[in-house]
């Protein structure tokens, strides 16, 4: 472990090669906390926990990202209750025995220079199920595991498969937004410099906000500032609970690729909802509440919702979506399309994508101490030659 931390996409020595100044290089500014820079991990399930537990998986997942150099290194969603979670194998908060090993693995992505995020979650609907590669898909029964109380805004399931919930009344309302709370507070206690509420791909805030998934008569269903009505309660608990001096986004589906689902329109009267409530990124994906989508999946394929809702709503937004190539993510900054990018499946497929990246746009970065030695043109302190000459 190095003796002081590294500092992802920071230049090293203060220089920078070919006179350039990627703007992906470049450090964003929340409250108190600077990104080091405006790579960002997103937020991706591994189904590898017990009771909600964090493993040795989760944080050499996550670390081997931080030493990547990254800026900013979320969690998966991490469950705030036991009801919330996708399968029994999910990430959970709602627990304080959770704490100390997500502690552990907060602590080790600052040592390395990353911000240690974590994104809250609710299920909603499409909870109590198999894990991805558990075929076939299917609710999952008590003796499997499951449980029976999956809530949602209505009584509808996802899909055939999936369970049936029950519709949310006051009192399931009240017991959600203490639970994002809670969750709130343990995340802090864990170290966390960044919390992300998940209001995207068909779990619960998303169910509540989509016409396809709402379909209450009451304050909390009809027109959009109805649906919006309880995703803000539990904005309104996290930011509450998270110090103030922090920055807390939410991911939203910016559209539901389904006739009469939700529009662009919509997300962006959202954002500015919650710009109001002190948010201050709002990180913009799409779809995963109606399985009749038609996704027009492509490169970038996300990021114009993204650039409208950051002209539009006069908010901080990140983009995600096959973002792959160094290039079109500096050209998504420079072009004033989003703040930061995040990446997913690049980052499964690369763990030190930044630092490719930096050697990629001509920019030079700092590298953890251990692994000096194979930087480009560095020099080994034992040995008088560059490295990259050494075998």
């Amino acid at each position: 472990m190095s003796s002081t931390p590294a500092h992802p996409g920071s230049p090293a020595n203060g220089s920078r090669s070919h006179g350039l100044n990627p703007r992906l290089f470049s450090p964003l500014q929340q409250r108190s906390l600077t990104l080091p820079n405006r790579i960002v991990v997103s937020p991706m399930c591994q189904y590898s926990s017990i009771d909600g537990h964090a493993s040795d998986w989760h944080l050499v997942h996550l670390g081997s990202r931080a030493i990547g150099g990254a800026g900013v290194v979320m969690t998966e969603a991490a469950a705030v209750s036991p009801e919330g979670r996708i399968t029994p194998s999910d990430l959970g908060i709602y627990r304080d025995d959770h704490i100390p090993q997500l502690a552990r693995i907060s602590r080790f992505l600052r040592e390395q220079g990353s911000v240690p995020a974590i994104q809250l979650a609710h299920a909603g609907r499409k909870a109590s199920m198999t894990r991805p590669w558990d075929t076939p898909a299917h609710a999952l029964t008590i003796a499997e595991g499951g449980w029976e109380n999956v809530v949602a805004p209505s009584a509808e399931r996802f899909a055939p498969y999936y369970p049936l919930p029950h519709a949310m009344d006051r009192t399931a309302m009240d017991k959600v937004i203490a639970d994002f709370a809670a969750a709130t507070k343990r995340a802090v206690a864990a170290g966390f410099l960044l919390a992300e509420v998940h209001a995207a791909h068909g779990y619960l805030a998303h169910e509540f906000l989509s016409p396809l998934s709402n379909t209450r008569t009451d304050e909390y269903g009809g027109s959009l500032e109805n649906r919006a009505r309880f995703p803000l309660e539990i904005v309104r608990a996290v930011r509450s609970a998270f110090p103030e001096h922090l920055p807390v986004w939410v991911r939203v589906s910016a559209v539901d690729w389904v006739e009469g689902g939700l529009t662009i329109e919509d997300s962006i009267a959202f954002a500015k909802l919650l710009k109001q409530e002190g948010i201050d990124l709002i990180d913009v994906s799409s779809g995963g509440n109606d399985p009749r989508q038609q996704i027009a999946v492509g490169a970038g394929y996300q990021v114009p919702f993204a650039e409208r809702i950051r002209r539009e709503a006069g908010i901080e937004v990140g983009a995600v979506g096959m973002i792959t190539e160094p290039e079109q993510a500096e050209a998504i900054l420079a072009e004033g399309k989003a703040d930061l990018v995040l990446l997913a499946r690049e980052f499964l497929r690369h763990p030190y994508w930044p630092i490719h990246a930096a050697e990629k746009l001509g920019v030079s970065i700092s590298w953890p101490v251990q692994y000096e030695r194979a930087a480009p043109g560095r020099v080994d302190r034992r040995h008088p030659l560059p490295t990259d000459s050494l075998v």
